[in-house]
């Protein structure tokens, strides 16, 4: 496994951490590690290009051949059912 050494941390964000560390019953290195785990969790999954893209994603190949436009900048209007 690889290590790192981040130098310069504030001392209320080390004392934050330890607080955290606590609270979650493990280490203050093992809850860094578990912080960084999920912020590269988290990037990964912002870069799937949104729900819509997801979605067609999982029905790529069984028959869906039309795009899906994408609604971002677009304002969502409400369903009317009034006539």
């Amino acid at each position: 496994m690889a290590q790192f050494v981040v130098r310069n941390i504030e001392d209320g964000v080390k004392a934050r951490l330890k607080r955290r560390a606590k609270r979650h019953g493990r280490s203050f290195e093992e809850e860094v590690r578990d912080i960084l785990r999920n912020a590269v969790r988290e990037q990964e999954s912002e870069r799937s290009g949104g729900l819509g893209s997801e979605i067609a994603a999982m029905f790529k190949g069984i028959g869906l051949e039309d795009e899906i436009k994408e609604l971002r900048g677009h304002k969502i209007k409400p369903a009317r059912f009034d006539r």
